[in-house]
């Protein structure tokens, strides 16, 4: 047993997706997340950026003697953990591979969605990694920039964000896929218009959900789940924490207020 916590980051709200599920799951562990929201978006940066803000961020939750990092961000993963995963002492995911894996294993019809920030699309990663894993399947992918704005000012439900998914996914709803990967952690927030707009015939892959299953799978494979009972978990944040707590509060459903803290990454 290991009874250290696990550290999640993200450009800013969407890793709570990834932390909601980390809970759920593994009740017991301590949990250290750090939302990026002084620097958020991701996906508008260019790779160089974005690696640097990759290594300060885990510097800093590596500063809590920290078992386990999940990097609960799509774009970092695609753009920065192959630079850097050989220089981490710490074990280390990301949602890429573990998000691929579940939507190959879901498709029926071997064509699959992917939407992401322009960054993650501009990579090529996730469709990189699907065909690898099954050269037979189909790959539509999309960015959608606006959707991180959406979910960072609380536009989760509604007209504004109904017309911009109906923009956004158009055509990959056209292309008949069964499955959609929802490349970017902030995108599950805009799970229930995603699916209205997609049918209930599609299947979405929350990458921040499959990446706290593959980092359960892995932590239990090593012995290192925690050994005690009662996780408890801490946030930080690289700008105002005000509406990081209002908004995470309502989507983890418990009160985090308290538990908010602002940090300076440029220390880091």
């Amino acid at each position: 047993m290991d009874n250290r916590p696990i550290g999640v980051f993200d450009s800013g709200l969407g890793g709570l997706t990834c932390v909601k599920k980390v809970m759920e799951i593994m009740p017991d562990e301590d949990i250290i997340y750090f939302g990026d929201t002084g620097r958020v978006p991701y996906g508008t940066k260019s790779p160089q950026t974005i690696v640097k803000y990759v290594r300060q961020n885990i510097n800093f939750l590596e500063s809590f003697d920290i078992k386990f990092i999940i990097i609960a961000c799509g774009t970092a993963s695609s753009a920065a953990l192959p630079q850097i995963r050989d220089e981490i002492k710490t074990d280390i995911i990301g949602v890429l591979e573990p998000t691929c894996v579940a939507a190959v294993k879901t498709t029926k019809n071997r064509k699959i969605g992917v939407i992401g920030t322009q960054g993650t699309i501009n990579s090529a990663k996730y469709a990189q990694t699907i065909k690898r894993i099954n050269p037979d399947a189909e790959v539509f992918s999309k960015a959608c920039p606006m959707f991180v704005p959406l979910v960072e000012n609380g536009y989760l439900k509604g007209t504004v964000p109904r017309l911009i998914v109906e923009e956004y996914l158009s055509e990959i709803k056209e292309s008949g896929v069964d499955t959609l990967i929802l490349g970017c952690t902030h995108y599950p927030l805009l799970r229930e218009e995603i699916q209205r707009f997609m049918g209930e015939k599609v299947t979405l892959i929350d990458s921040g959900a499959e990446a706290a299953v593959e980092a359960r799978r892995r932590l239990s494979g090593r012995g290192m789940l925690c050994g005690r009972s009662g996780g408890t978990d801490k946030y930080y944040v690289s700008d105002t924490v005000d509406g990081f707590a209002e908004l995470g509060s309502v989507f983890l459903d418990k009160h985090i207020e308290g538990s908010v803290h602002k940090i300076d990454i440029e220390k880091y």
